[in-house]
């Protein structure tokens, strides 16, 4: 069998509409990257201004000119799958409403970003700031995968910088900071029968029925850290049970999620949510104390283990530094404003480490993931002139 062959992208000094076509049309579902990173480090390659660097399938190019400011851009390179409704692939250009968009999977989330940075990072030789363009995979599944995560515990000198931009979708405006995101699995346990006699087990669908009540019900807080509200939420996303028609389930999987805000850490945003899964009072700003049992759940009838399947910390809204002050006002001289980021992004690793970060990139952010993802190309123009003249 003959190896797959490396796509090949269009020039990345081209028009960068035409580039974040091409994107699109390369199929990269998270795991999946390593064909489109290859196309990406080759064309990177070609521009003999960048140092181009790569730890499994996240491309790094740096520009060393000793400027007194160093920043990052970044992006992922994965998208979730392809949609099995509309074949979201390859992607298209369409005409909506009298404005020409861009069409197919991951053209919001987040390769219309991606090509903005490609394309910059080819045609600014000579930028007042240095910039390090990060192009890396695994974002859209659980951390301990993310490219960037991996990159910087790997080679945090790579990626030292004075402020970072994330290319998440934005609609072209600023969205400072992110909520955290906490992922928790709870396997309620009940007791096998038939159907016929089910009076003789325990449903575990059943026993998890007080599990999902208190998630519908849990009081979700509008919290404002450093001039932005962020709004949390608490979600059951998932629910797996039974083995046949005829049989009683004897466990269910409720898989739950909760959008925490930043004024709470990772720990205190697990001890709120085990609190509120339990039934008890859930309080805010503080942990549990040293050597103090976590409160233990019930769910009817039925036992329940928990297992905490992703856990990440929340980002801090990082609009006070000076980068981040000069980069709002060009965003509002193009009609920009300033908001929270109500999803979690990669901002929050780059906290994690000192380094202030926004999100910014062309888009919607509430045609994410759907059948229907399409992006303004206007936008990808707009984000791409902005950048622009913040860095030149």
């Amino acid at each position: 069998m003959s190896e797959p062959t490396t796509p090949v992208l269009p020039d990345l000094s081209g028009d960068v509409v035409d580039l974040a076509l091409a994107l699109v049309s390369i199929p990269s579902v998270s795991g999946a990257e390593a064909p489109l990173a290859d196309a990406v480090q080759k064309a990177l390659a070609a521009h003999p201004h960048l140092e181009v660097l790569r730890h499994g399938n996240t491309v790094v190019a740096r520009t060393n000119l000793n400027r007194p400011e160093r920043v990052v851009v970044a992006g992922h390179l994965d998208t979730v799958p392809v949609s099995p409704r509309t074949n979201n692939l390859p992607g298209r250009i369409q005409e909506r409403n009298g404005e020409r968009v861009l069409w197919g999977r991951g053209s919001v989330d987040m390769k219309s970003g991606v090509a903005v940075g490609l394309h910059l990072a080819a045609t600014l030789s000579a930028p007042r700031r240095d910039v390090t363009w990060v192009f890396y995979d695994n974002e859209e599944v659980t951390s301990d995968l993310n490219g960037l995560g991996r990159t910087l515990k790997s080679h945090p000198q790579w990626l030292a910088a004075d402020a970072a931009i994330l290319g998440e979708p934005t609609g072209g405006a600023i969205e400072g900071g992110c909520n955290g995101t906490l992922r928790l699995i709870l396997t309620v346990h009940g007791t096998a029968t038939h159907s016929a006699r089910a009076w003789r087990g325990v449903n575990a669908v059943h026993a998890a029925a007080p599990l999902i009540e208190r998630v519908d019900t849990a009081p979700m807080r509008d919290v404002e850290v450093e001039g932005l509200v962020f709004r949390e939420s608490f979600s059951v996303v998932a629910i797996e049970a039974g083995i046949a028609t005829n049989t009683v389930p004897d466990r269910c999987k409720l898989t739950v999620n909760y959008r925490f805000a930043p004024d709470l850490s990772a720990e205190q945003a697990l001890d709120r949510a085990l609190r509120i899964l339990a039934g008890q009072g859930a309080r805010v700003g503080a942990t549990a104390a040293v050597g103090e049992a976590p409160p233990v759940i019930a769910a009817g009838a039925g036992t329940v283990d928990v297992h905490i399947d992703d856990l990440c910390e929340a980002a801090r809204p990082g609009l006070d530094s000076p980068l981040a002050v000069e980069l709002l006002a060009a965003v509002r001289t193009r009609g920009g404003g300033v908001g929270p980021k109500y999803g979690w992004t990669d901002v929050a690793r780059f906290s994690a480490v000192g380094i202030p970060a926004v999100n910014l990139g062309p888009g919607d952010p509430m045609l994410c993931h759907t059948d229907d993802e399409h992006c303004p190309v206007a936008q990808i123009q707009a984000v791409t002139e902005i950048l622009r003249e913040w860095l030149t």
